[in-house]
């Protein structure tokens, strides 16, 4: 969380408002888990997982090419962005996949349209009024709750499922000397000066980590999200959105400060996962990818093939699924080929993860779908 956020965030007052939500949902201990990111913006994944050996690849990119020595190899064709580095470790320990040239087959250029269909499911904007985790959910045995981080329940678990939502409280932003005076104001109360002392607020004032203001709030939120998912949780299904990938304008430092926190909230979860981790599943994912060249503000514009990344305790990774169609041609001389389904990976891991038959997933979550077959080997048995 921001230092604006940290009273009713992370405070006492903050207590009373988690109690009755603590008391509503059911223990999952020991079950299958799946959180899904949902990268708000259209992130570029020639950015994030580069085909560095790629022949074409420098002079396809142009200006917005990553340069050798800031990449993380991940074998002979492909790396990752330096400010992802942290997750590279999961990489090699094989709990970290990508699938690269994915997209919704509906092709759109509008961020409103295509974040709808992504979560929706389906192959019209608007034509859906639930999403495909909510109907996933109803299907599940004894009823989980789902959990969604954020101001709203996102589209992508509206429906007849049982959801409920969290959010910080937003504050206007604070100073060292105002925290200062609020711990001399607190002092004499127990309950008041341990939730301060406690806060996000003051962590990121005094902990000189380094991180970007961004990365500590999702790294936060990320934590909270554990909390309601991990062992001593209380949900089994979770959903969180991460804005910002929107780079028409000097695209590089803003994904450097995007990665950074996307790495740092993946980290803080898997840290809070604990023991829960070895069954948990997250996805991330993103409404499209981007132009291929850069544009002349050092930034790319809406494109089409992305990537979406897979990790966790349950998954069979340390490579790159799917089909990989190269730079070489263009789709509509502008973009990466979309050669991968979207929907093949989401098929995949709810089926794999959490058990639903390929004909529901066909009939119920994503309808129209029934010539996309789900990728195979995602997850462990």
């Amino acid at each position: 969380m921001q230092r604006r956020q940290f009273l009713l965030g992370s405070g006492a007052l903050l207590l009373g408002s988690l109690l009755p939500l603590r008391a509503t949902l059911a223990a999952t201990r020991g079950e299958k888990r799946l959180l899904v990111i949902v990268l708000r913006g259209a992130m570029d994944g020639l950015a994030a997982v580069v085909p560095y050996s790629d022949p074409q690849y420098r002079s396809a990119r142009g200006n917005v090419a990553a340069i050798d020595d800031q990449l993380v190899r991940l074998d002979g064709d492909f790396a990752m962005a330096s400010s992802l580095k942290p997750l590279a470790d999961w990489y090699a320990a094989k709990e970290l996949l990508f699938v690269h040239a994915t997209a919704w087959p509906t092709r759109t250029r509008s961020h409103f349209d295509a974040q709808d269909m992504l979560e929706n499911g389906g192959l019209q904007a608007r034509a859906l009024t639930t999403g495909w985790l909510s109907r996933a959910l109803q299907t599940l045995p004894g009823s989980p709750t789902a959990v969604a981080i954020g101001p709203t329940v996102p589209l992508l678990l509206r429906g007849g499922g049982e959801v409920t939502s969290w959010a910080p409280s937003n504050l206007p932003e604070v100073d060292a000397d105002f925290l200062a005076r609020m711990q001399l104001l607190y002092a004499p109360d127990a309950l008041l000066s341990n939730a301060l002392d406690e806060s996000q607020m003051l962590k990121e004032l005094t902990s000189g980590d380094g991180k970007t203001p961004d990365a500590k709030r999702f790294e936060s939120l990320m934590q909270k999200m554990a909390s309601f998912m991990g062992p001593q949780g209380v949900a089994r299904i979770g959903s969180i959105d991460l804005g910002g990938w929107d780079t028409h304008v000097r695209q590089q430092p803003r994904l450097t400060n995007n990665f950074t926190a996307l790495a740092a909230g993946l980290t803080a979860f898997r840290s809070g996962m604990g023991d829960a981790w070895r069954d948990t599943a997250v996805l991330v994912v993103t409404e499209f990818g981007r132009t291929v060249k850069g544009n002349g503000t050092n930034g790319t514009d809406h494109g089409t093939g992305g990537v979406a990344f897979l990790l966790g305790g349950s998954v069979a990774g340390g490579r790159i699924v799917g089909d990989w169609p190269g730079l070489g041609k263009l789709y509509e001389e502008r973009d990466l080929i979309p050669a991968n389904d979207t929907r093949a990976l989401l098929k995949g891991v709810l089926n794999q993860q959490l058990g639903i038959s390929e004909a529901r997933l066909s009939s119920q979550i994503f309808p129209g779908s029934e010539h996309v077959a789900g990728f195979n080997g995602l997850l462990h048995a």
